[in-house]
């Protein structure tokens, strides 16, 4: 008896140890889409936006606006995560999903490990830190950063002369980066870095004028070898680094150098784009190829007539068989599939 208790407790002791992530809240049914999609970012300049191939699940709602994600297959250290919700579906949301932009939509950025259990506010306000809970106290360190860069927004627009202009950059410059320092969270820190280094932002000159004297940089380089040596965020800002730097040090030297440097960064970046594209190519269609291969026969040739745009009852008439077996096998396709309308089927052949 006592070593079927012992046994007992060393497999629910087992279980328990296993690490289970929880992301739930509420959004509003009148005002968004019900589809929920959970975001993993491991490009820190592609926090904000909705980009397709950082999805990593998707849920619906219930009734009363619900959701939750949860599972076990995440990072075990922590990770950027977006929660979206929009309203660009059927024929616009494939295209939105891929160009990073939907007009119509809401995130909440957050900090997350495999372990951690998270709830958000109704509809995603973030007025007040506290509506956010989570056993990670890291998780909401952007809802503080975006609050600190709002005021920074209203101090810009208060003077608009460019002496003020100047005092602020300055003031503000320094502001968020001894904020994201006092965080103690690297990856928090490339979130504010990837904002003060911005070409388009009018701080990125005093960005590469800062670049030159102040440690800050490599010491966060070295923060975040020490507690994410693996992380991409760590490798995107070593290279990232690497090459301001280059910039920095060798401004007043021939054009020759600097334009061997942009030619043969845009090499580079042409050989790894032409290598990903080839690469996303074969996986997609060794994918579909799988995917296809679960379809029974009478399923293929529904599939095919699909991809040829005929109708349900075309179908039928083709196959001889009724309307009601179309619908049945149709249903089947799209569940083996992963998918839920005509159009999803064709965007996943026609690519």
């Amino acid at each position: 008896m006592r070593i079927k208790l012992s046994l007992l407790f060393f497999l629910l002791a087992f279980a328990s140890s296993k690490a289970q992530y929880s992301f739930s809240g509420h959004i509003d049914n009148k005002e968004w889409h019900d589809n929920v999609y959970l975001s993993i970012i491991e490009d820190y300049r592609k926090i904000s936006g909705v980009y397709s191939e950082q999805i990593i699940a998707k849920v619906k709602t219930d009734s009363l606006g619900f959701f939750k994600f949860s599972g076990d297959q995440l990072e075990n250290e922590n990770r950027i995560y977006r929660i979206h919700v929009d309203n660009c579906f059927d024929d616009d949301q494939n295209q939105s999903h891929f160009n990073g932009h939907c007009d119509d939509s809401k995130e909440v950025i957050f900090i997350a490990k495999n372990s951690d259990t998270i709830v958000f506010p109704f509809s995603f306000d973030k007025q007040m830190f506290c509506d956010i809970k989570s056993n990670n106290e890291k998780a909401i360190v952007f809802v503080k950063i975006d609050s600190l860069r709002e005021e920074m927004k209203f101090a810009f627009g208060e003077y608009r002369s460019e002496a003020s202009r100047k005092l602020n950059n300055k003031k503000w410059f320094k502001t968020l980066q001894d904020f994201g320092h006092n965080l103690n969270e690297p990856i928090a820190e490339l979130y504010i870095y990837s904002f003060l280094s911005d070409r388009r932002n009018d701080l990125h000159e005093h960005y590469l004028e800062d670049l030159k004297t102040n440690t800050y940089y490599n010491d966060l380089l070295g923060r975040l070898e020490k507690r994410y040596p693996n992380s991409p965020y760590t490798k995107q800002y070593r290279a990232e680094l690497t090459s301001d730097e280059f910039i920095v040090n060798d401004k007043n030297d021939s054009s020759f150098n600097w334009n061997y440097l942009l030619y043969t960064v845009l090499v580079l970046s042409l050989i790894g784009n032409i290598w990903f594209w080839l690469n996303r190519k074969k996986l997609q269609n060794k994918t579909l190829i799988e995917a296809k291969d679960q379809l029974t026969k009478q399923e293929q040739n529904i599939l095919s007539l699909l991809l040829e745009e005929k109708s349900n009852k075309e179908i039928a008439d083709t196959l001889f068989v009724s309307l009601s077996t179309v619908k049945t096998h149709v249903n089947n396709i799209y569940k083996k599939l992963n998918v839920s309308s005509r159009d999803e089927i064709k965007s996943l052949f026609n690519s």
